[in-house]
């Protein structure tokens, strides 16, 4: 399975050419995207000009980023300049940004060379990526399985090898949960550690833009080129940031881990948890020290969250109104235009929960439900802050089930929003997150494994993660798709 570091050592060695290594993963792409479908467009011309570069400057002795030249894929909800920026939505459609994210930015600095944009549930609003409105993605794995979501394109094309990196956004567990269908590595920053700017929102106070990669190693390599104060971000964390790739460090001896009771309850699918059992027996065995804690609060989590994250879906998504941008549809009257062009750019679940956001904060409900779910995610947030006093990690599952099949759970939402249990008190919290592989299910399904840390604890999550990658290699899993001849 090609990695980053791997292939970064390739190219700086001149056993292989960026040209070479972007033409052979197009090829790659080329035999996988017609039954994965994880991308809405592709920029292949300026992915191979992006790496021809970069191998003008190896021949000229230049040093280049440990991300320079390895092909990598865009969440479509990051905007990238004179290119289609979707949201996987009728509304966004033929929406190009004059403007590049600030992490796209970052990225250019580091020489990148993106192959195009991943599709993603529409606007971020989903659990499986069936929402899209533009394409549908399977999970490598079993074809008949969704990929997960939001970020279920991201996920799909590294797991498929169609890119060897990605980027996804994560707001309620969109990076975690469908790294864990897929079987690679999802990482949530803390809240401020990248930047939001340009990236569309969904829920400003939760949204989240990390990386999707094959290993450990490489999503603190990717962490490295986004992270880091942002002028443009309100939200952005001042400071210099570190570099993570030296928290890789195998070795949790002085690491004292909880595990949050409140993770492991009765919907907790039994081969899930057997594995997320020989997970923490594994971390026994090296050395660190396993305790039980408790957090109450997180049973109101997914109530909170969801009161919050639509109320701001209501609010963000008010300004797509056929006036400024995105779909038009013509009428007789302004307020007629607005309402078709809303009705048809939206899809359903987009519709539902721009409807109950709106509820949420109308007069004589804010105080009932905004407010309190604002009191709640307090509360939440508390509680992990005191975890934290007495341990350095969380460690719970990442997904209580694994991937599903099309269609299972599309139909009743309560269903696919109780599937985000496990990954929403992050969010609320605004603490670091990552998913990394931890063993198959017995019809060959990809398990994940979820480590939280405490804000800014990115380097104590990444030593942890490192430590279980190399001492369980078994875990260590490449779809059948995967392998990327080179």
């Amino acid at each position: 399975m090609a990695t980053i570091h791997e292939l970064h050592t390739k190219l700086v060695n001149k056993e292989i050419s960026a040209v070479e290594l972007t033409n052979a993963v197009i090829s790659h792409k080329a035999k996988v995207e017609p039954v994965v479908h994880a991308y809405l467009s592709d920029s292949h011309e300026l992915a191979l000009a992006s790496a021809k570069a970069v191998d003008e400057a190896i021949a000229k002795g230049e040093t280049i980023s440990p991300i320079a030249g390895i092909p990598g894929a865009i969440k479509d909800n990051i905007c990238i300049k004179d290119h289609p920026t979707t949201c996987a939505s009728k509304m966004l459609e033929n929406f190009i940004p004059p403007y590049n994210a600030s992490v796209i930015e970052k990225l250019n600095a580091n020489h990148y060379v993106s192959l195009g944009k991943l599709n993603m549930d529409e606007f971020a609003m989903g659990g499986s990526t069936e929402n899209s409105a533009l394409a549908k993605t399977a999970n490598p794995w079993n074809l008949e399985c969704v990929p997960g979501g939001s970020s279920g394109g991201s996920a799909a094309a590294v797991s498929s090898g169609s890119a060897i990196w990605a980027l996804g956004s994560d707001t309620g567990g969109s990076i975690r949960q469908p790294a864990s269908f897929c079987g690679v590595v999802g990482m949530k920053p803390t809240y401020g550690n990248v930047s939001r700017y340009g990236l569309i929102a969904f829920a400003s106070s939760l949204d989240q833009i990390g990386p999707v990669t094959r290993d450990v190693t490489d999503a603190a390599l990717v962490l490295n080129a986004i992270a880091g104060h942002d002028s443009k971000d309100s939200t952005s964390i001042p400071g210099k940031r570190v570099d993570y790739t030296k928290a890789l460090v195998n070795d949790v001896k002085s690491l004292k881990i909880g595990v949050p009771k409140e993770f492991f309850g009765d919907g907790l699918n039994a081969e899930v948890r057997k594995a997320i059992d020989e997970a923490i027996e594994t971390y026994k065995k090296l050395g660190a020290e396993i305790v039980e804690v408790s957090l109450t609060s997180t049973k109101y989590a997914l109530s909170a969250y969801y009161i919050i994250a639509l109320a701001e879906a209501s609010s963000n998504l008010a300004r797509y109104d056929g006036v400024s941008y995105g779909l038009r549809v013509s009428a007789d009257n302004l307020v007629e235009m607005s309402t078709k062009s809303r009705t048809e750019g939206f899809g359903p679940e987009v519709q539902r929960r721009i409807l109950l956001g709106t509820y949420v904060l109308s007069a004589g409900y804010y105080d009932a439900y905004y407010l309190k779910a604002l009191k709640v995610r307090r509360v939440i947030k508390n509680e992990f802050d005191e975890a934290f006093s007495k341990v350095d990690l969380l460690l719970a599952p990442t997904a209580p089930n694994t991937a599903y099949k099309f269609g299972e759970k599309i139909n009743d939402p309560l269903a696919m929003y109780l599937e985000d249990i496990c990954t929403v008190p992050a969010n609320l919290a605004g603490i670091p997150g990552i998913s990394i592989p931890a063993g198959m299910s017995s019809n060959n399904l990809p398990i994940g494994l979820q480590l939280l840390g405490p804000a800014m604890g990115e380097e104590t999550l990444l030593r942890a993660a490192f430590t279980f990658e190399q001492a369980r290699p078994d875990c260590q899993l490449v779809a059948p798709t995967g392998e990327v001849s080179l």
